[in-house]
């Protein structure tokens, strides 16, 4: 089974990227879903989160407490502790990706997406036997970005501009996919993808 790195700056739109390619039968693993399953009480990563930040970091009922969570992380001066953060949730995240990866290989599936928009990062890349980035003009990102997540633009700008550039993806893919609009092109592109990658469409 060939396993697909997604991935791509914010707002570039690899979900939708990921939904052309389930029309021809390809899956997709959604690790920012499997992340925020991840920290549901009772859970091997929120208690982890706990035993390294401390109990502050939860509310009362045990869910976590995001925003006093990313003032422990975000701070200036507390790279250490973004660095730990990371560290124990990518491997949680990981964990559960490989679990789904081998149930469908257990299920003769011929490839399979993993939309990871911390694939680099987590060095998940080097599991993956081909990496696709979806890259998007700024000013639409940072539209889609606003529209998403109800920013203000002044955050939604501050957010993208902390992303890696377009040229980093560039460098680090096998393929890019450019979603600025233009369905037909992109459908046409994965179908030219799932030739090479031998799935029958």
């Amino acid at each position: 089974m060939l396993t697909v790195g997604l991935t791509g700056p914010s707002g570039a739109g690899k979900g939708f990227v990921a939904s052309l390619f389930s029309r021809f039968g390809v899956p997709s693993i959604d690790t920012d879903a499997i992340y925020h399953n991840l920290l549901i009480p009772p859970s091997a990563c929120l208690d982890e989160l706990q035993e390294r930040f401390g109990a502050e970091i939860l509310y009362p009922d045990g869910t976590l407490n995001r925003r006093a969570l990313a003032t422990l992380v975000f701070s200036e001066g507390h790279s250490g502790e973004l660095a730990d953060l990371n560290r124990i949730t990518h491997r949680h995240i990981l964990l559960k990706t490989r679990d789904i990866l081998a149930a469908y290989e257990a299920q003769g599936i011929p490839a399979v997406l993993v939309d990871a928009p911390q694939l680099f990062e987590s060095g998940f890349h080097r599991e993956c036997g081909f990496i696709l980035s979806v890259l998007a003009p700024f000013d639409q990102r940072l539209s889609r970005v606003m529209t998403r997540d109800g920013l203000s633009e002044e955050r939604a700008r501050a957010r993208l501009k902390a992303s890696h550039a377009d040229e980093f993806f560039r460098e680090k893919s096998d393929a890019v996919i450019v979603n600025d609009g233009s369905v037909e092109t992109m459908e046409s592109e994965v179908r030219r993808l799932l030739t090479l990658w031998g799935v029958t469409v």
